[in-house]
């Protein structure tokens, strides 16, 4: 049962983080326009692929989560 609730937890922490990152993406300027994010534009359509942003977001909850496991 400890199990169930420390995931709970990790689960709830995680969630307040990623709300947190959402309230305050607007207001990173640099967020979603590193080297790596892809825009294509043609006429009416745009295609946009934040590669970059992805990959940093990967390597710093990579190393999040490495520092809570340890």
């Amino acid at each position: 049962m400890s199990e169930l609730g420390r995931f709970l937890i990790l689960i709830g922490v995680v969630l307040i983080i990623a709300g947190l990152v959402l309230w305050m993406a607007p207001k990173i300027p640099w967020l979603g326009k590193l080297p790596g994010d892809f825009v294509w534009q043609r006429g009416r359509w745009t295609i946009y692929f934040p590669l970059g942003t992805s990959i940093l977001i990967s390597v710093i909850l990579t190393l999040l989560l490495y520092l809570f496991r340890r």
